[in-house]
């Protein structure tokens, strides 16, 4: 038996099967996990499509975050299914061309909100959606959010940045007061995977070239495994009391000072 044998979780953010959200949807499955994904638009095909490639095809569910009644809806669905829910994964983030790029000054309030809607503010239209569900988990629901450390100035990250340090506190928040409903809130943060959201980062490759050699532990840009791995424990009842955390899957870049 897995460590989620008998879990329900629902995956956001799956496009590829370089994705992080994939791989996280594909070891939460090894671990017994029954899962479904969501996706919205054009990508739906693209998430269908992938969907076979994980152990066992899951449902793909239409979720655009920017429309909080499509995921009450959604929830509303989910809820039908199972009744309750054990796990919801965040794996969604999203900034205009002009939020990136290296220079900060650049993108204008339409841009920086769209950014800080899609990959800030939707943590919580999910966390309102689908903590309902999570706070029926007969061993308390996990909401997990894919983060990308905030606590420093990236090349080339800017708004999305920004969008970032916004999201971390907005989970220690939602850890506050989700708690009391026995829901835990916490967040992974993930090295550099060469990904399609990678590919949209300017200056991705700089990443590449020095995460690696800093790493203790090293780091492979090729293989999103060992963040699925841990956002399997974290979604799992091995972190009964750990809440507003931030997990980094990084091989201990973040760590080192040089």
């Amino acid at each position: 038996m897995g460590i989620l044998e008998g879990k329900r979780i629902v995956v956001t953010g799956v496009l590829t099967d370089a994705s992080l959200a994939f791989s996280i949807a594909k070891a939460v499955q090894e671990e017994g996990a029954e899962i479904v994904l969501t996706s919205f638009g054009r990508a739906m095909s693209l998430t269908r499509r992938i969907a076979r490639r994980l152990p066992s095809e899951p449902d793909v569910l239409e979720l655009d975050v920017t429309r909080p009644e499509q995921a009450a809806e959604v929830a509303g669905e989910v809820g039908r299914r199972w009744g309750s829910l054990d796990g919801l994964v965040h794996a969604i983030g999203n900034a205009p061309e002009s939020c990136l790029g290296g220079d900060i000054l650049r993108a204008e309030w339409p841009d920086v909100a769209t950014a800080l809607q899609i990959s800030t503010y939707s943590l919580k239209v999910l966390a309102g959606a689908f903590a309902p569900l999570l706070e029926q988990a007969p061993a308390g629901g996990s909401l997990l959010g894919l983060d990308f450390d905030a606590t420093v100035a990236w090349p080339a990250y800017d708004w999305m940045g920004v969008a970032k340090a916004g999201f971390e506190s907005l989970a220690r928040y939602l850890a506050r007061d989700l708690g009391p409903r026995n829901i835990r809130v916490n967040l992974l943060a993930a090295g550099p995977v060469r990904t399609m959201a990678s590919k949209s980062i300017p200056g991705f490759a700089h990443f590449e070239e020095v995460w690696d050699g800093r790493a203790p532990l090293g780091w492979d840009v090729h293989d999103p495994g060992p963040v699925g791995k841990t956002a399997a424990a974290l979604l799992s009842d091995y972190f009964p009391k750990t809440t507003g955390e931030i997990v980094h899957v990084d091989g201990g870049f973040h760590a080192m000072g040089a």
